[in-house]
């Protein structure tokens, strides 16, 4: 009897490691499936909630500058794109291939966005005509609001209509004074359109820190006399006010304006007004800023200005001060280098 149980005993100690086993394999096989179904749950859900983004709901504007609610089903996939700012701020959020004709540059884009300018479908000189654009088949025109005026495209709810979604740069004659927010708002805006809007919130923040920067630079200094202006015609010039983009960042960061508004004034006011620095305002590629600057310095009449006395007489692209963009910065970059060349931000 005492043999048996001792043969028995053995016979249940060597089956316990394979039941311990079996049992552990089990458990395996039940972790690697539990795996694989929290894996494909996560999937899931990040599809889900990648779909769940659109539709999207924006207002723009219409030529009257009423406000339109529009909803984008799905992010455009056949841009137009005319004028300057409406095209860089796309390129910038590294939209180059949404974008099916660009046009109406003044200058080349910057080089950090010349690949993705090698994505757009065509590239013209002069904005397309109403009947070009339809014939191209959008699914977005992005413009200033001069392209939907009657003799152009037309309003925008001729293309709202036929599920042509729009949107307007703000600083483009829409909102009055321009300022600063409204470039702001239309990167942001952007970026909402094509869930873009981690990209456009980093250059927004990027813009927003240079102008704090300069203007914790200069708070304890004097105001610097200023005035951004544009040459109309000889001794006759055109100022932009703190109305205006450039105006707007000269006051943010510490600049005086010797003229607050914008408006037209001649030669004689500007040796009255005498600022101590001057930004003269250029566009095309027929002027360069070496010339833009050498048309003030260079005038005989102008020679008392304290401005061209001390040789603080600055270039400046159109393109950083009106419907500017993405090129705000440079805007802020040339206004804040102009005014504290010792700065270093």
């Amino acid at each position: 009897m005492k043999r048996k149980l001792l043969v028995l005993f053995m016979i249940f100690s060597l089956m316990i490691p394979f039941v311990a086993c079996q049992s552990e394999n089990k458990g395996n096989e039940n972790n690697q499936e539990n795996n694989v179904v929290t894996n494909e749950q996560e999937v899931e859900e990040k599809e889900e909630a990648k779909g769940d983004y659109y539709p999207v709901t924006i207002t723009t504007y219409n030529f009257q500058g009423e406000p339109v609610e529009y909803t984008f089903d799905k992010a455009p996939e056949k841009v137009v794109a005319v004028y300057q700012s409406s095209l860089e701020n796309l390129l910038a959020l590294g939209l180059g291939d949404k974008i099916i004709c660009a046009a109406g540059l003044d200058v080349e884009v910057k080089d950090e966005w010349k690949d993705e300018l090698a994505k757009v479908g065509k590239v013209e000189t002069d904005s397309p005509s109403k009947e070009a654009v339809l014939e191209m088949e959008p699914d977005m025109i992005c413009s200033w609001k001069s392209y939907f005026g009657e003799k152009k495209l037309g309003d925008v709810d001729f293309w709202h209509d036929r599920k042509i979604g729009t949107y307007i740069m703000l600083n483009s004659g829409i909102k009055q004074p321009n300022a600063l927010e409204y470039e702001f708002e239309d990167i942001l805006t952007l970026g909402k359109i094509f869930n873009k809007e981690m990209e456009a919130q980093e250059i927004v923040d990027n813009m927003k820190k240079d102008i704090e920067g300069a203007k914790e630079f200069a708070k304890d200094k004097d105001k610097i006399k200023t005035i951004i202006m544009e040459v109309e015609k000889e001794n006759q010039y055109r100022n932009y006010g703190g109305d205006s983009i450039g105006g707007n960042i000269a006051q943010e960061v510490g600049a005086d304006l010797v003229m607050p508004k914008n408006g037209s004034f001649g030669q004689e006011e500007l040796v009255e007004l005498n600022p101590e620095v001057i930004f003269t305002v250029y566009y095309g590629d027929e002027i360069t800023p070496e010339e833009a600057v050498k048309g003030i310095v260079d005038n005989p009449a102008l020679q008392s200005v304290d401005a061209v006395k001390n040789n603080r007489v600055y270039g400046m692209m159109l393109s950083e001060v009106y419907a500017s963009g993405v090129r705000t910065a440079d805007g802020i970059q040339s206004i804040v280098k102009g005014l504290y060349p010792e700065f270093s931000n």
